[in-house]
């Protein structure tokens, strides 16, 4: 399938850096935690997780944001708490920047990761499994951008999320077909990207 969105990389009014939330207890205990059911509450940061973002704040070399959005989950809200705090800004929740629901693999292991991501290079349509589409990824991410450059000017906008919604936004923004947001090197928890 082709991007949809091949216009996505106009220019921008804002500026935005997209960051993985930090290493979490999903991560460390190798679960797909994926549903609101279970992410809003649960499955926040580890240890680990909490010294990834003490570090990356000592030696912040990103431009400071000014506004902060982030998806809902325990460990995203964790993790924008700490920048929030770090840069003494409010935090503002996006429902929209959300995990990819991974329907059938909810609280599976995650090497069940690449046999959906071999489904998506095959079709981000699909839902099979009852996983959240490649596709629909894309329009709910994209929409939050869209938004924010309808409401803001001259922001710079930290967005935190989760790692195949900012892979599947990414792959958007590039141009690139949505079926191969796998292509790109994955994002490291704790890691962020400055959108050009």
């Amino acid at each position: 399938m082709s991007n949809r969105f091949l216009n996505a990389a106009a220019p921008r009014r804002n500026q935005y850096l997209l960051m993985r939330h930090g290493h979490s207890q999903a991560n460390a205990t190798g679960l797909i935690v994926s549903t609101p059911e279970c992410g809003l509450t649960a499955f926040g940061l580890s240890p680990w997780g909490v010294s990834q973002l003490d570090t990356l704040l000592a030696d912040w070399s990103w431009p400071t944001p000014t506004r902060i959005y982030h998806s809902d989950f325990l460990r995203t809200t964790e993790t924008a708490a700490l920048v929030a705090t770090h840069f003494g800004l409010p935090l503002q929740r996006e429902t929209r920047l959300r995990e990819r629901n991974f329907g059938d693999f909810e609280g599976r292991g995650d090497d069940r990761y690449p046999q959906v991501w071999t489904l998506d290079a095959r079709n981000a349509e699909h839902i099979e499994h009852g996983v959240e589409s490649v596709a629909s990824v894309a329009d709910r991410m994209l929409e939050v951008i869209e938004s924010l450059e309808q409401a803001l000017d001259g922001e710079t906008v930290l967005l935190v999320s989760h790692g195949d919604p900012l892979q599947i936004l990414l792959a958007c923004l590039e141009g690139r077909p949505l079926s191969r947001h796998r292509d790109r090197k994955p994002l490291a928890p704790a890691s962020l990207t400055v959108l050009p």
